[in-house]
């Protein structure tokens, strides 16, 4: 009976110790989960915006125990089809007129969680230093998404360069009404802008890929004037709409809406770009 019953006891022993594994591993997992539930991956346009980002993310880790994941896109197009899909949780890099025709057009699944930066487009050129050396049939480069086309198209109304017919919806460069100079408007890819200026007489380009090429202020012909109205010009930070109340990404806007994102964004865009979640 002795040896019986210490079998018994061994094997009450062994059953125990298994059950304690079982819940240990358990909560080891339920801890990966947790973790896993902390992980957001971003996508951003441009090396310098990867650079703010990483900022963030390193005082997100810190402050909520939050690992940033950062994909770079050089388009303005892959970063909300990402979104949609799943492949990212969040998206930081367009303006609000903008989400707002890319999120219609792609089944109205997105929506803004947070204001960043607002970043006003310039008329740049590398072969006349002021806008009246801009000559007769000169070819200038504006981006050709829709939204993006109209800010461009202002930029030369503002230059006194154009003027189209503003009842169009998102018009192109087919519908300038005045063009004296005869200028020859060439229609390009945003990301390809930068590019563009090379071969061209000027271009209107954003400002985070001009920034990124490290343009040179001297050759700024004219900056977009954003004093009145700017609201539709403000970036956004992006999300489904199915997960816009998330806990930790909210935790994400408070840390990018703080004076400390606002002295990163002038250390590195200068006065490309400015903080503009204060703005009215």
């Amino acid at each position: 009976m002795g040896y019986f019953m210490h079998k018994v006891k061994l094997g009450l022993l062994v059953a125990g110790a298994l059950v304690t594994a079982g819940v240990g591993v358990a909560a080891q997992e339920q801890g990966v989960l947790a973790a896993d539930n902390k992980t957001v991956t971003v996508g951003v346009v441009g090396d310098t915006a990867r650079e703010l980002w990483e900022n963030i993310g390193q005082r997100a880790k810190k402050e909520y125990g939050i690992t940033i994941k950062l994909k770079e896109f050089n388009d303005y197009v892959k970063p909300n089809q990402a979104l949609v899909d799943g492949s990212l949780d969040l998206n930081a890099f367009q303006t609000k007129i903008f989400f707002d025709d890319q999120n219609k057009k792609m089944g109205s699944k997105l929506t803004s969680i947070g204001k960043t930066v607002i970043v006003p487009m310039r008329l740049y050129s590398l072969k006349a230093d002021k806008l009246s050396d801009i000559k007769s049939g000169a070819t200038i480069a504006v981006p050709n998404d829709a939204t993006n086309e109209q800010r461009a198209l202002n930029v030369l109304v503002q230059a006194k360069l154009i003027k189209y017919n503003t009842k169009v919806t998102d018009p192109t460069a087919k519908d300038i009404t005045w063009n004296p100079k005869k200028l020859n408007i060439k229609e390009v890819d945003a990301g390809q802008a930068v590019s563009a200026l090379k071969t061209t007489d000027a271009a209107v380009i954003n400002g985070n890929f001009a920034h990124d090429a490290k343009l040179a202020d001297k050759d700024i012909l004219l900056t977009q004037n954003l004093k009145k109205n700017v609201d539709p010009y403000i970036n956004l930070i992006a999300a489904r709409k199915t997960e816009a109340n998330k806990k930790v990404y909210k935790q994400i806007v408070k840390i990018y809406q703080t004076a400390e994102t606002k002295a990163e964004i002038k250390k590195l865009f200068g006065n490309s770009q400015y903080a503009a979640w204060n703005l009215k």
